[in-house]
Protein backbone atom coordinates (compact mmCIF):
# COMPACT_ATOMS: atom_id res chain seq x y z
CA UNK A 1 0.00 0.00 0.00
CA UNK A 2 1.21 3.75 -0.63
CA UNK A 3 1.97 4.95 2.45
CA UNK A 4 2.32 8.44 1.12
CA UNK A 5 -1.09 10.44 0.99
CA UNK A 6 -2.95 7.83 2.90
CA UNK A 7 -5.49 8.54 5.30
CA UNK A 8 -5.12 5.88 8.84
CA UNK A 9 -6.91 5.41 11.91
CA UNK A 10 -4.73 3.81 14.60
CA UNK A 11 -6.30 2.33 17.83
CA UNK A 12 -4.38 3.30 21.20
CA UNK A 13 -2.19 5.56 19.71
CA UNK A 14 -1.18 7.59 22.43
CA UNK A 15 1.35 5.55 23.69
CA UNK A 16 4.66 2.96 23.19
CA UNK A 17 3.60 0.91 19.65
CA UNK A 18 0.82 2.99 18.60
CA UNK A 19 2.69 6.28 18.92
CA UNK A 20 5.69 5.68 16.83
CA UNK A 21 3.06 4.08 14.56
CA UNK A 22 1.25 7.64 13.76
CA UNK A 23 4.35 9.84 14.12
CA UNK A 24 6.55 7.66 11.47
CA UNK A 25 2.90 7.64 9.35
CA UNK A 26 2.97 11.17 9.49
CA UNK A 27 6.39 11.45 8.50
CA UNK A 28 5.57 9.31 5.42
CA UNK A 29 3.35 11.32 4.05
CA UNK A 30 0.02 10.04 5.57
CA UNK A 31 -3.08 12.08 7.18
CA UNK A 32 -3.71 10.17 10.88
CA UNK A 33 -6.51 10.00 12.91
CA UNK A 34 -5.16 8.56 17.16
CA UNK A 35 -7.85 6.74 18.20
CA UNK A 36 -7.71 6.65 21.79
CA UNK A 37 -10.48 6.53 24.58
CA UNK A 38 -9.50 10.27 25.82
CA UNK A 39 -8.74 12.04 22.98
CA UNK A 40 -8.09 15.24 24.89
CA UNK A 41 -5.07 13.92 26.66
CA UNK A 42 -3.45 13.21 23.64
CA UNK A 43 -0.58 15.28 22.51
CA UNK A 44 0.53 14.38 18.65
CA UNK A 45 1.19 17.89 16.76
CA UNK A 46 0.07 17.59 13.18
CA UNK A 47 -2.66 14.27 14.06
CA UNK A 48 -5.69 14.11 14.31
CA UNK A 49 -7.60 13.25 17.56
CA UNK A 50 -10.49 10.16 17.55
CA UNK A 51 -12.55 9.39 20.83
CA UNK A 52 -12.60 5.30 20.61
CA UNK A 53 -12.79 2.60 23.24
CA UNK A 54 -12.74 -0.77 21.03
CA UNK A 55 -14.69 -2.23 24.23
CA UNK A 56 -17.53 0.38 23.07
CA UNK A 57 -18.88 -0.53 20.12
CA UNK A 58 -21.31 2.88 20.49
CA UNK A 59 -18.04 5.02 20.21
CA UNK A 60 -16.66 2.47 17.42
CA UNK A 61 -19.37 3.39 15.74
CA UNK A 62 -19.62 7.26 15.86
CA UNK A 63 -15.44 6.91 14.93
CA UNK A 64 -16.45 5.30 12.06
CA UNK A 65 -19.30 7.71 10.91
CA UNK A 66 -16.80 11.05 11.57
CA UNK A 67 -13.50 8.92 9.73
CA UNK A 68 -15.44 8.65 6.80
CA UNK A 69 -12.06 9.26 4.29
CA UNK A 70 -9.60 6.42 5.83
CA UNK A 71 -8.02 3.83 3.85
CA UNK A 72 -5.53 1.88 6.76
CA UNK A 73 -7.05 0.84 9.78
CA UNK A 74 -4.01 -0.13 12.46
CA UNK A 75 -5.70 -2.62 15.40
CA UNK A 76 -3.13 -1.55 18.02
CA UNK A 77 -4.63 -1.06 21.43
CA UNK A 78 -4.57 -4.05 23.73
CA UNK A 79 -3.75 -4.99 27.28
CA UNK A 80 -1.70 -7.44 29.14
CA UNK A 81 -2.96 -8.30 32.29
CA UNK A 82 -0.54 -11.31 33.72
CA UNK A 83 -3.77 -13.68 33.64
CA UNK A 84 -3.51 -17.49 34.22
CA UNK A 85 -6.71 -19.35 32.38
CA UNK A 86 -7.29 -21.49 34.68
CA UNK A 87 -6.28 -19.93 38.16
CA UNK A 88 -7.17 -16.27 37.07
CA UNK A 89 -10.37 -14.21 37.50
CA UNK A 90 -12.56 -15.14 34.96
CA UNK A 91 -14.03 -11.07 34.27
CA UNK A 92 -10.18 -10.34 33.84
CA UNK A 93 -9.79 -13.65 31.38
CA UNK A 94 -12.85 -12.12 29.65
CA UNK A 95 -11.11 -8.71 29.66
CA UNK A 96 -8.48 -9.50 27.60
CA UNK A 97 -10.41 -11.25 24.97
CA UNK A 98 -12.95 -7.88 24.88
CA UNK A 99 -9.53 -5.83 24.49
CA UNK A 100 -7.39 -7.94 22.28
CA UNK A 101 -10.07 -9.96 20.17
CA UNK A 102 -13.37 -8.67 19.65
CA UNK A 103 -12.24 -4.98 19.71
CA UNK A 104 -9.99 -5.42 16.59
CA UNK A 105 -12.93 -7.30 15.21
CA UNK A 106 -15.25 -4.66 16.23
CA UNK A 107 -13.67 -1.60 14.83
CA UNK A 108 -12.43 -3.89 11.90
CA UNK A 109 -16.02 -4.89 10.49
CA UNK A 110 -16.66 -1.37 11.57
CA UNK A 111 -14.34 0.49 9.00
CA UNK A 112 -13.90 -2.08 6.23
CA UNK A 113 -17.08 -0.46 4.62
CA UNK A 114 -15.17 2.58 4.96
CA UNK A 115 -11.90 1.79 3.20
CA UNK A 116 -13.77 0.17 0.82
CA UNK A 117 -16.23 3.02 -0.40
CA UNK A 118 -12.64 5.00 -0.05
CA UNK A 119 -11.15 2.42 -3.11
CA UNK A 120 -9.42 -0.20 -1.02
CA UNK A 121 -6.74 0.04 1.30
CA UNK A 122 -5.48 -1.93 4.11
CA UNK A 123 -5.68 -3.04 7.78
CA UNK A 124 -2.30 -4.00 10.14
CA UNK A 125 -3.54 -5.65 13.19
CA UNK A 126 -0.36 -5.44 16.25
CA UNK A 127 -0.34 -8.86 17.05
CA UNK A 128 2.38 -10.97 19.11
CA UNK A 129 4.76 -13.43 19.04
CA UNK A 130 2.62 -14.78 22.12
CA UNK A 131 0.36 -15.61 19.25
CA UNK A 132 2.20 -18.70 19.11
CA UNK A 133 3.75 -19.52 22.37
CA UNK A 134 1.50 -19.86 24.97
CA UNK A 135 2.87 -19.18 28.61
CA UNK A 136 0.48 -20.49 31.17
CA UNK A 137 1.04 -16.76 33.26
CA UNK A 138 -0.23 -15.07 30.58
CA UNK A 139 -2.89 -17.83 29.22
CA UNK A 140 -5.47 -15.69 28.99
CA UNK A 141 -3.01 -12.74 26.96
CA UNK A 142 -2.14 -15.89 24.84
CA UNK A 143 -5.51 -16.83 24.08
CA UNK A 144 -6.84 -13.56 23.13
CA UNK A 145 -3.30 -13.29 20.70
CA UNK A 146 -3.93 -16.87 18.95
CA UNK A 147 -7.37 -15.99 18.36
CA UNK A 148 -6.44 -12.61 16.43
CA UNK A 149 -4.26 -13.94 14.36
CA UNK A 150 -7.05 -16.55 13.10
CA UNK A 151 -9.06 -13.34 13.25
CA UNK A 152 -6.24 -11.58 10.76
CA UNK A 153 -6.23 -14.49 8.91
CA UNK A 154 -9.66 -15.24 7.67
CA UNK A 155 -10.58 -11.34 7.88
CA UNK A 156 -7.34 -11.39 4.75
CA UNK A 157 -9.15 -14.08 2.79
CA UNK A 158 -13.05 -12.22 3.56
CA UNK A 159 -11.65 -8.64 2.51
CA UNK A 160 -9.22 -9.47 -0.34
CA UNK A 161 -12.40 -9.55 -2.99
CA UNK A 162 -13.36 -6.09 -1.44
CA UNK A 163 -10.09 -4.35 -2.09
CA UNK A 164 -8.78 -4.66 1.36
CA UNK A 165 -5.36 -6.23 2.20
CA UNK A 166 -5.04 -7.41 5.95
CA UNK A 167 -1.34 -7.98 7.26
CA UNK A 168 -0.05 -9.08 10.58
CA UNK A 169 2.60 -7.54 12.87
CA UNK A 170 4.17 -10.50 15.55
CA UNK A 171 6.60 -9.14 17.89
CA UNK A 172 8.29 -10.29 20.95
CA UNK A 173 9.15 -7.84 23.94
CA UNK A 174 8.96 -4.30 22.77
CA UNK A 175 10.10 -1.33 25.62
CA UNK A 176 6.92 -0.01 26.13
CA UNK A 177 4.62 0.50 29.38
CA UNK A 178 3.86 -3.53 28.97
CA UNK A 179 7.21 -4.33 29.48
CA UNK A 180 7.83 -2.13 31.87
CA UNK A 181 7.72 -4.73 35.10
CA UNK A 182 9.98 -7.28 33.29
CA UNK A 183 13.74 -6.04 34.19
CA UNK A 184 16.68 -8.22 32.03
CA UNK A 185 13.92 -9.20 29.35
CA UNK A 186 15.87 -8.30 26.05
CA UNK A 187 13.24 -5.52 24.59
CA UNK A 188 12.71 -4.11 20.89
CA UNK A 189 12.91 -0.37 20.40
CA UNK A 190 9.47 0.13 19.99
CA UNK A 191 10.40 3.01 17.14
CA UNK A 192 12.52 0.22 15.29
CA UNK A 193 9.76 -2.17 15.20
CA UNK A 194 6.99 0.87 13.80
CA UNK A 195 9.18 1.10 10.46
CA UNK A 196 9.99 -2.51 9.97
CA UNK A 197 5.62 -2.69 10.28
CA UNK A 198 5.44 -0.11 8.37
CA UNK A 199 7.93 -0.87 5.46
CA UNK A 200 6.12 -4.34 5.85
CA UNK A 201 2.59 -2.87 5.35
CA UNK A 202 4.18 -0.56 1.99
CA UNK A 203 5.14 -3.92 0.40
CA UNK A 204 1.64 -5.46 1.06
CA UNK A 205 3.06 -8.54 3.62
CA UNK A 206 0.84 -10.64 4.93
CA UNK A 207 3.32 -11.01 7.84
CA UNK A 208 5.90 -9.29 9.35
CA UNK A 209 8.11 -10.59 12.07
CA UNK A 210 9.90 -7.96 13.59
CA UNK A 211 12.60 -9.64 15.87
CA UNK A 212 15.18 -12.67 16.07
CA UNK A 213 13.07 -14.67 18.82
CA UNK A 214 9.37 -13.93 16.52
CA UNK A 215 10.93 -15.32 13.47
CA UNK A 216 12.54 -18.45 15.65
CA UNK A 217 8.94 -19.59 16.88
CA UNK A 218 7.16 -19.04 13.49
CA UNK A 219 9.42 -21.23 11.33
CA UNK A 220 9.48 -24.15 14.36
CA UNK A 221 5.57 -24.08 14.77
CA UNK A 222 5.49 -27.27 12.59
CA UNK A 223 7.69 -29.01 14.60
CA UNK A 224 5.16 -28.49 18.13
CA UNK A 225 4.61 -26.93 21.31
CA UNK A 226 7.05 -24.06 21.32
CA UNK A 227 7.39 -23.64 25.34
CA UNK A 228 8.63 -27.11 25.70
CA UNK A 229 11.49 -26.80 22.91
CA UNK A 230 12.73 -23.14 23.95
CA UNK A 231 12.51 -24.92 27.83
Amino acid sequence: MELNGAIAVITGANRGLGRHLATQLLERGASVYAAVRRPDELDLPGITPLRLDVTDHESIRAAAQIATDANLLVNNAGISTGTPLIAGNIDTVRRELETNFYGPLAVTRAFAPVIEANGGGAILNILSVISWMHPARAGAYAAAKAAAWALTDAAREELQPRGISVSALHVGFMDTDMTAGMPGVPKADPADVAAQALDGLAKSQPEILADDLTRQVRQGLAQGPVLARLA
